[in-house]
């Protein structure tokens, strides 16, 4: 499809991490805004419905894609794909525990845990991995159910109220302690407040229970094996399905039927995005021009991502700058300022090289030498 793909890069898909970047500046803007009247309050309320977990559902969604691709690629070249994708994910989780302990943001670890399934998983048949995806959805859920049955029936219904209440309280103690470490002005604190409340996160039930992010990383693998990023408009069908199924699971867990949310997710909304930008750059190549700028943010999505929590970080943090809340509508300017200068600042490292500091750093450690990236205005080649 003319605009969707440039070299042996897939454009859209380049796009929609950069809008994925983009949001996950509105949502964790949003996370320090303050309750407000008027314009804050919609925006706060905007943000919340449309934008908060679909960002993350995004991301999660074009790592499962970005799996497939690679092993597309791997296998048409002959070389084995197993151990190169384990020290891939090897390096991910490096850069996960520092993203964790150094700015308090977990993503990159979860992603680097949950994605060793999929190498096991990878010859599933379509079916099967629908119905994995299925599960995963609904493993939490039946997770509690099935703790709360196990109290029921050794201590009675007084047993599951204590112990629900006993994990809020732990939950709620351990998050005031970081909070505390991230209101005071020593960063030496703060990163030893941060490595203790990871002893405790990465041992909690949610961490190990298949969820919405195996779920998500699957759909991405599945529309790459289907051919929907190489040819969207091929792939009607598949689109049209993923539009209504997250519109409609997503109005379902928020007005229609609540309870039901354990599988009709709000982050489910997810689909509904990607699938409307797929259609719209296949059927109109001239917004891949006019959006470059954001792909080319997406395009080192994994340095961005890590500039934006280092600087989210300095922005809120005591032994920083300090900030405690803004108010909602300079939080959404902010995000938008902030994004323009990673797109800028994208554009400007990328005309010099092929690839961004943090991706030649996951290369070089992958490969396990030194990678080289291409300068775009030549054909001799500069380390970065």
């Amino acid at each position: 499809m003319p605009g969707q793909t440039g070299g042996d890069r897939i454009q859209s898909l380049d796009i929609l991490r950069g809008l994925a970047l983009l949001g996950m500046f509105v949502v964790h803007f949003h996370e320090r805004s303050a309750e407000a009247g008027g314009v804050d309050e919609i925006v706060r309320t905007l943000v919340w419905r449309l934008v908060e977990s679909k960002s993350h559902g995004t991301f999660a969604l074009l790592f499962g894609a970005g799996f497939a691709i690679l092993l597309r690629r791997v296998e048409s070249s002959g070389r084995s794909f197993a151990a190169l994708y384990l020290r891939r994910l090897a390096v991910l989780a490096l850069f996960g525990f520092g993203a964790h302990a150094l700015f308090g943001f977990n993503v990159l670890l979860g992603y680097a845990a949950w994605g060793i399934p999929l190498l096991l998983l990878r010859r599933w048949s379509t079916g099967a991995l629908i119905a994995l995806a299925v599960f995963c959805t609904i493993a939490p859920g039946f997770y509690h159910a099935a703790y709360q049955l196990h109290l029921q029936r050794t201590g009675g219904p007084a047993a599951v109220e204590a112990a629900y209440a006993a994990r809020r309280a732990e939950s709620e103690a351990v998050a005031a302690t970081l909070q505390r470490a991230e209101r005071q002005t020593s960063y030496r604190v703060l990163l030893a407040a941060r490595l203790s409340h990871m002893r405790w996160f990465y041992q909690q039930p949610f961490f190990f229970l298949p969820g919405g992010t195996l779920a998500l990383f699957i759909v991405g693998l599945l529309l790459v094996r289907r051919g929907v990023f190489d040819e969207p408009l091929a792939h009607k069908g598949i689109l049209r399905f993923m539009v209504a199924f997250g519109l409609a699971s997503w109005l379902i867990s928020n007005w229609v039927v609540p309870g039901l949310s354990v599988f009709f997710r709000d982050q489910w909304l997810t689909f509904t995005y990607v699938a409307i930008v797929l259609v719209l750059l296949a059927r109109w190549p001239i917004l891949v021009a006019r959006l470059r700028s954001v792909g080319t943010a997406g395009r080192m999505a994994l340095t961005n991502y890590l500039l934006q929590i280092a600087g989210l970080d300095l922005l809120f943090s005591g032994y920083a700058l300090g900030w405690e809340e803004i108010r909602p509508v300079w939080g959404l300017a902010a995000a938008a300022a902030f994004f323009a200068a990673e797109a800028a600042w994208s554009w400007l490292w990328l005309r010099c090289f092929r690839l961004g500091p943090a991706e030649w750093l996951w290369r070089s450690l992958t490969y396990g030498r030194r990678a080289y990236a291409v300068a775009n205005a030549g054909s001799a080649t500069h380390p970065v």
